[in-house]
């Protein structure tokens, strides 16, 4: 069992041709109804969207994951640099539109160096990635996330491992309370019958009822009072939930559909009691179904 819930990072640096490369990794996830990812990598890193997410995909089933990257130079290249490609198109769209102005007898002044500078994009900040040996970057930043996704995965893991020992807890619990109504059914019967007998002999004082109508309504009073299905189908479900606690799988859906399974037993096992003591085993059910509901919300 994995928790959805997790978080690795780490800070590498490593020597590639001249420079000296620093990146930072940042992953986390939190509880999501599905699998959504989010990445934030470096401008000229967008080709290792995809082989960062085909890792993803493999070992996380559900969750909202976001990986982020930081890459910095800490020589050379590292300070203020001008794009060559973003000028070049800033100096083509100007020359566009001084032709355009020209052509209409409008006078434009021309732009300063200063101006050019302030074109967003044209002073860049951080590595010149494009002019790096990629291959061997892209090698260094995959290898290394690997690391980060298996320490990831074993925070995950042991999260998973603490949420099963207490659903373990929880299930046991509702075994227990399943057994303590199945044993009070007896004392509840007779308590109901008893019940019944004195509530009838107060209708046969006050009028003349037919014997064999009210022993029709007491037939079918008896049939609605049995408890004895909601608890088989309480203590199946108990045993469902173990076999799921102890998948290899990943199972947070199937316990949260049992759970609701769980609750709609003991809202029955409430509804139909007309006992005290039933009333209160069936309330502590619930205590624990809801208890249980929110760790399940965790598991992947």
């Amino acid at each position: 069992m994995h928790s959805m819930t997790g978080y690795a990072g780490g800070a590498v640096s490593r020597a590639l041709d001249t420079e000296i490369v620093e990146w930072e990794w940042d992953l986390r996830a939190v509880n999501g109804r599905g699998l959504d990812f989010r990445l934030r990598l470096p401008d000229g890193l967008g080709r290792l969207e995809k082989p960062l997410r085909d890792k993803l995909s493999a070992r996380v089933a559900r969750g909202n994951v976001t990986l982020g990257l930081r890459l910095r130079l800490t020589q050379g290249q590292a300070g203020a640099r001008i794009d060559s490609s973003v000028l070049a198109d800033v100096l083509a769209a100007l020359d566009q539109v001084q032709a355009s102005a020209q052509a209409k007898g409008v006078l434009l002044q021309a732009p300063t160096a200063l101006d050019l500078l302030g074109w967003r994009g044209v002073l860049a900040q951080g590595p010149d990635l494009a002019a790096m040996d990629t291959d061997t970057l892209d090698a260094l930043l995959l290898t290394d996330f690997d690391t980060v996704l298996d320490a990831f995965m074993a925070m995950r893991q042991r999260e998973g491992q603490a949420l099963a020992e207490i659903l373990s807890a929880q299930l046991d619990e509702i075994a227990r309370l399943t057994q303590a109504a199945r044993a009070l059914l007896d004392q509840r019967a007779t308590d109901i019958a008893a019940h019944f007998r004195k509530a009838l002999a107060q209708v046969q004082e006050q009028s003349r009822s037919d014997p064999a109508r009210i022993e029709q309504e007491l037939a079918l009073l008896a049939v609605k009072a049995d408890l004895a299905e909601e608890l088989d189908r309480l203590e199946a479900h108990c045993a469902a939930g173990r076999a799921l606690v102890q998948a290899e799988e990943p199972v947070g859906r199937k316990l949260d559909f049992l759970t609701q399974e769980f609750n709609r037993e003991a809202n029955t096992l409430c509804s139909k009691a007309q006992h005290l003591e039933m009333t209160r085993i069936g309330l502590d059910l619930k205590a624990v179904i809801d208890q249980m509901r929110e760790q399940v919300q965790n598991v992947e």
